[in-house]
């Protein structure tokens, strides 16, 4: 996620040196930010609910109310308790930077500053903002706002890309019979497998979001997508068997009873990769590839184990209407 990508941050800068505040003002909406300013920390404050901006730049040294005491009045409301602030001040001693951390700011910047500088820590700033308000919680990968916006922009620059649905088959049965606790470090392993097939096997333009539960997504490219798809297969087959007991390791099963008191035979937990290939398809919104893969992975239920499957045309799975959903 890059913050470069998204529609232009709402900054408020706080300072009570007007050049300074000017300075910042044509600095940061010439980098493409929507600038708000406040004189001193009594005007930031009564602008803060109603603007809700995206950043406070916000400078210490001010009368009336310093920025530490704005910056702490921040992090006792809730609506404006998120809202990441950089603190600005021309002291750079140690004990000043760790009042302004442990006040509650995410940055610290100490004047003189250069304009190469400022940027770099506003962007990083919101970068990591972003990421944080669209994180999963239980994994910490980007949710479903990232994955649109992710695909979206890959279809958008033309450039082929394969897009992998992961999903585990039997997670229900799994989550029921060992329960929600082991049910989530299930979706904390596979997690893990996908972030480490990137690692070893992708490149840092690939992408693995969480859509929630036991589904996944993994953007890479076409070319080495299918091999990235099988080693997640593997790794998974390995290490599922570490979340189940050893009867039903040695079973292949798991023996549940459903509300009548009959003894089900359920299978242990594999995965499912739906792999789609955009150039193959033409795809024009992220929805389209979205539904292919959803039809691909219906379609890869009905098989036992693990599978990778792979691009076809949905002419040909025009009976999977007659599937039920896993």
């Amino acid at each position: 996620m890059d913050a470069r990508d998204t529609a232009p941050f709402k900054i408020l800068v706080v300072d009570d040196e007007p050049h300074i505040l000017q300075i910042l003002k044509f600095t940061l909406e010439k980098a493409g930010y929507q600038v708000f300013t406040a004189e001193d920390g009594e005007k930031a404050l009564g602008m803060l609910e109603e603007l809700l901006p995206d950043l406070v730049v916000l400078d210490i040294m001010m009368p009336k109310i310093t920025g530490y005491e704005v910056c702490r009045k921040m992090r006792e409301a809730y609506k404006t308790s998120h809202i990441p602030v950089i603190l600005l001040t021309a002291k750079g001693e140690l004990e000043e930077k760790i009042k302004g951390l442990e006040g509650g700011a995410n940055d610290y910047l100490v004047k003189p500053y250069s304009n190469e500088e400022l940027l770099l820590r506003v962007r990083n700033v919101l970068d990591w903002n972003v990421r944080q308000r669209e994180a999963n919680p239980l994994t910490g990968l980007p949710g479903n706002t990232a994955i649109e916006r992710q695909l979206k922009r890959r279809i958008d620059s033309g450039k082929p890309f394969a897009f992998l649905y992961v999903d585990i088959d039997n997670f229900k049965g799994f989550n029921d019979y060992y329960g929600y606790q082991k049910g989530d470090e299930a979706i904390g392993f596979l997690a893990g497998v996908l972030a480490n097939t990137v690692d070893k096997l992708g490149s840092k333009e690939d992408f693995i979001g969480h859509i929630g539960g036991d589904d996944f997504v993994m953007i890479t490219a076409p070319a080495k997508a299918e091999f990235m798809a099988r080693f997640v297969t593997e790794e998974f087959d390995k290490g599922a068997l570490l979340l189940l007991s050893e009867d039903d390791v040695r079973r292949g099963y798991m023996e549940v009873k459903n509300r009548q008191g009959d003894v089900l035979r359920l299978p242990n937990m594999s995965v499912t990769i739906a792999l789609v290939v955009s150039s193959e398809n033409k795809v024009q919104h992220f929805a389209e590839i979205n539904d292919i893969a959803l039809e691909l992975k219906r379609y890869g239920k009905q098989m036992k184990g693990s599978v990778v499957i792979k691009e076809r045309r949905l002419e040909k799975l025009a009976d999977l209407d007659k599937v039920p959903e896993a």
